[in-house]
């Protein structure tokens, strides 16, 4: 999957939050917590609602990698 997450995880670390409190403040299950910070795929509700809590812009947590990017 070319869609990274680095983006928010720098953000949680950067308000020391931990994915325990991520996951309190979102409402989201601790699978889908795993899944954003294994770079797995998300429903676009998930995108949506972190990007209500924090008041960004979905480029502002994740970004496209492109796949011949991480071969080489």
């Amino acid at each position: 999957m070319a869609i990274k997450y680095y983006k928010l995880l720098d953000i949680l670390q950067r308000k020391e939050l931990s994915k325990g409190d991520f996951s309190k403040m979102t409402g989201f299950s601790s699978a889908t917590v795993a899944k954003l910070s294994n770079h797995k795929p998300v429903n676009m509700e998930i995108i949506d609602r972190v990007c209500k809590i924090f008041q960004c812009q979905p480029g502002d947590i994740l970004e496209y990698v492109s796949d011949d990017d991480n071969n080489s």
